[in-house]
């Protein structure tokens, strides 16, 4: 434990901070008017995904294609009914008082296709337009993500998707319609989540991660500068982007581990919006597989953002090991000569950091904990950024889905959870938004593990509890 840890934190928590001012600690403060909210994706939730007009995603085609690299072969098929539940999950919001919610857009909803010569879904907005107003009724702000890696299986069938420079045109007309469909209904949009992570295992990653990446940065530029020149002076809103990083610090005190620390974060691709192009050491390191701006693209990238929201998942150490070379390892090699890995199992590489840091392993392997890293990732953000303005987003936890265990027993505290988001509360900045508001589908893991705050019951027809942890967090907002 950390000097300047709270004592004793997780009996505090499960006491509901009964006993702590966090409006005086010395970390910083949750001001109530600053938005509290949670996160769901289309793709994990919303269900309806041969309804209402809506076009096949990539992920629609990947797994029912190889339904065998899904953990428990399921889909998104009906996921957890979103669509057609909004109103209760709304409801579940209310309870908790909270006053923001993140969820995203299907692109192929809107356009089935993916571009306008596709035609636009006479029916698109259905869903949208019932859950923002659903939102606005209860006073809680909408949030849109206008893509969540659910690429319209259209374009990746003609152009490979974010591989090709056509995709920023069909991004660009994509989000156009978005803007006319909500108006100033939507007052925060976000374009894309993690363009980072996304793309960064398929192909060839040696070079072709680096292409789905430029390509996604300048759709977002795109459609922020689409934005900003017909829509926000009469709509009264911003637009930003998710950019995910895990805090870095060195293995040892050795040079190489010490220079890698710094190298690592300059692959959270901030460089590029807030100074127009990619810092020094991604040019040296990368060389020709990194893709150069032109002119009018350093212009149009630069400054493309009125917000960040900032993914923070896990603290990372950087020691040397030996890899082969790819885009995971650019932060990590030099001509082939390993200068540092950051070791996302802490507990694997370095048990003693246990003790030390208060790091704990949650249900999926890559999640290690490091609350204090949100702390240090802004202020490194905002020396080495201009001070940007930055919601946390996406914090997430999450356990193993055991449905042997009585239900009761499935709904009580997860000591984890609480003192997890206890724990992450002391470090906030502008908002925090949470994954994930229900359990829900998840990637490859299917629905094997939950991180939602509020329980679904996937045996019988997907009915919603409240964990204890969901009242405890409405304890933890009406402090303040």
């Amino acid at each position: 434990m950390l000097p300047n840890d709270p004592p004793t934190s997780l009996q505090l928590a499960l006491q509901g901070l009964r006993t702590l001012d966090l409006q005086r600690g010395s970390h910083g403060a949750y001001q109530r008017s600053h938005h509290g909210g949670w996160c769901s994706l289309t793709l994990f939730c919303e269900g309806a995904a041969y309804e209402e007009g809506r076009g096949p995603s990539f992920w629609d085609f990947f797994t029912h294609k190889y339904p065998d690299k899904i953990a428990d072969c399921s889909n998104g098929d009906v996921a957890i009914e979103s669509n057609h539940r909004y109103k209760e999950d709304v409801g579940m919001m209310k309870k908790m008082e909270l006053d923001a919610y993140r969820f995203s857009i299907s692109w192929s909803r809107m356009l089935p296709k993916g571009k306008l010569r596709g035609g636009i879904n006479k029916e698109r907005g259905l869903h949208y337009n019932d859950l923002i107003n659903e939102l606005l009724a209860y006073g809680i702000q909408p949030f849109v993500i206008l893509f969540h890696w659910d690429l319209p299986q259209a374009l990746e069938e003609e152009y490979d998707g974010f591989l090709s420079a056509h995709v920023m045109d069909d991004f660009r007309d994509y989000v156009e319609v978005c803007f006319k469909e909500f108006e100033n209904r939507v007052k925060n949009w976000i374009t894309l989540n993690k363009p980072v992570t996304y793309g960064r295992n398929g192909g060839d990653s040696d070079i072709e991660s680096y292409i789905v990446k430029h390509n996604q940065f300048l759709a977002h530029a795109v459609a922020v500068k689409l934005y900003k020149d017909k829509y926000q002076a009469s709509q009264n809103g911003v637009i930003g982007i998710t950019l995910v990083s895990h805090w870095i610090v060195p293995y040892s005190d050795a040079k190489p581990n010490q220079n890698a620390a710094p190298r690592a974060l300059d692959w959270m691709f901030l460089d590029p919006i807030t100074y127009c192009d990619y810092p020094h050491s991604m040019r040296s390191f990368v060389g020709k597989r990194l893709p150069k701006f032109t002119k009018e693209q350093l212009l149009l990238v630069k400054g493309s953002f009125d917000f960040l929201l900032h993914c923070k998942l896990r603290k990372g150490h950087l020691y040397s090991n030996a890899l082969n070379s790819s885009y995971l390892t650019d932060a990590t090699e030099r001509h082939s000569i390993p200068i540092g890995h950051w070791a996302r199992l802490i507990l694997s590489a370095t048990p003693f950091c246990y003790i030390l840091y208060f790091i704990f392993l949650a249900a999926s392997t890559w999640q290690s904990v490091y609350p204090s890293g949100i702390q240090s990732l802004l202020m490194y953000v905002k020396t080495k950024y201009q001070n940007p303005l930055i919601y946390i987003t996406k914090n997430v936890i999450d356990e193993f889905n055991n449905s042997t265990l009585p239900l009761k027993q499935q709904l009580a505290y997860y000591m984890r959870r609480i003192d997890y988001y206890y724990r992450q509360f002391l470090y906030l900045h502008k908002g925090y938004f949470a994954w994930s508001l229900l359990d829900n589908f998840e990637w490859s893991l299917g629905d094997t593990i939950r991180f939602g705050i509020n329980y679904v019951d996937y045996k019988n027809r997907l009915k919603r509890y409240p964990k204890q942890s969901t009242i405890w967090f409405k304890s933890f907002l009406n402090k303040f």
